[in-house]
C-alpha cells in the first residue's frame, strides 16, 4: 500500500464514519504511524507502507471511527506553538483557551506568583511559566492529570510546583499576583448534547459542574479572593451563555471586563480583587 492509497482509503473510511475533517484526519494519523510530518506525504506519495505502519495505520483509522478523538490517539495536541502530551485522563486543550492566557499576559506580563486551578494537562501553567516570570503553581485534584502536566513542564522547560488538591483549599495566606482557571462548566444535563468525542472520551472531571455548570466558579472566586493579595488578578475561562452568571459571582470584584473569541462568544473574565 502506497502513502497515496493509504490516504485516500483513510479518507473514505473516515468520511463514511462521519469523521469532521476526513482528510486532515487521515493524515494525521498516518504520520503519527509512520512517525514523520505530514509534508512528507506531498514529496513521497509512492513510498509503499512496511507491514508494521499500515497496521497502526489501520488500527488508529478504527479508534477514530469508533469516535475515538485523534489527540488521544497520537497523544500530542499543540497549544500557543508548543507540543503537549495528552492522554485520556486530561482534557483536550482547545484554541479558544489561548485567549485565557493571552489575557494574562496582556493584563500582567510581570505575572509575579500565579496558581493554575485545574491544571489537567498543564497548558495554561506551562505556557504562562515559559511566557512570563515569576513563580507558578498549579493544581488539580486528579491524581492522573498531575504527572500529565509535570511531564509537559519537564519536557518544555518550564518552572512550574505542582499540587494534589481541591482548587485552592490547601492555601490560607494572600500571598497570590494572580488566579488563573479554566474550570470545568458543563451542566450536568447538557451531556447527551454534547459530540460523542467529548462525552464518551475526555474525563467527566474536567467537564462537568453540577445542575447548571456553575457549582465550580461558584466554590473557586471565594477562594480566589482569599488567596489573592489585594490588587490581585482573577482570570477565568467561560462557558456558553455563562457571563453574566459569572460577573455576578464578581459583582464585588474590581474592574471587571469579559473578553469574547474570535467567534464572538464571551470566553475569558478579568477582575482584580479591591
Amino acid at each position: 500500500m502506497t502513502i497515496r492509497t493509504a490516504l485516500t482509503q483513510g479518507t473514505e473510511l473516515l468520511t463514511g464514519a462521519l469523521v469532521s475533517e476526513p482528510r486532515l484526519t487521515a493524515e494525521v494519523l498516518l504520520a503519527h504511524a509512520i512517525h514523520c510530518e505530514r509534508p512528507y506525504f506531498y514529496a513521497h506519495p509512492e513510498q509503499e507502507l512496511r507491514e508494521v505502519e499500515w497496521l497502526h495505520y489501520g488500527r488508529y483509522l478504527h479508534e477514530r471511527m469508533k469516535g475515538k478523538p485523534t489527540q488521544y490517539i497520537t497523544h500530542r495536541q499543540e497549544f500557543y506553538g508548543r507540543d503537549f502530551r495528552l492522554t485520556p485522563d486530561v482534557l483536550i486543550p482547545r484554541p479558544e483557551t489561548e485567549l485565557l492566557v493571552e489575557t494574562v499576559l496582556k493584563v500582567r506580563p510581570n505575572s509575579g506568583k500565579l496558581v493554575d486551578v485545574g491544571t489537567g494537562s498543564g497548558v495554561i501553567a506551562v505556557t504562562l511559566a515559559l511566557e512570563s516570570s515569576g513563580e507558578t503553581i498549579a493544581t488539580d485534584i486528579s491524581i492522573r492529570a498531575l504527572p500529565i502536566a509535570r511531564e509537559n513542564a519537564t519536557s518544555l522547560g518550564a518552572s512550574v510546583s505542582f499540587v494534589l488538591t481541591d482548587l485552592l483549599t490547601p492555601f490560607t495566606d494572600r500571598s497570590f499576583d494572580i488566579v488563573v482557571s479554566n474550570p470545568p462548566y458543563v451542566a450536568v444535563g447538557d451531556r447527551d448534547s454534547l459530540q460523542r468525542e467529548v462525552r464518551d472520551w475526555e474525563p467527566s472531571l474536567a467537564l462537568f459542574a453540577g445542575a447548571r455548570g456553575m457549582s465550580v466558579y461558584e466554590r473557586l472566586i471565594p477562594q480566589a479572593w482569599r488567596v489573592l493579595r489585594p490588587g490581585g488578578l482573577l482570570a477565568l475561562e467561560l462557558g456558553m451563555g455563562q457571563a453574566s452568571a459569572v460577573s455576578d459571582l464578581a459583582r464585588n470584584w474590581r474592574g471587571v471586563q469579559v473578553f469574547p473569541d474570535l467567534a464572538g462568544i464571551p470566553r475569558v473574565l478579568a477582575c482584580e480583587k479591591p
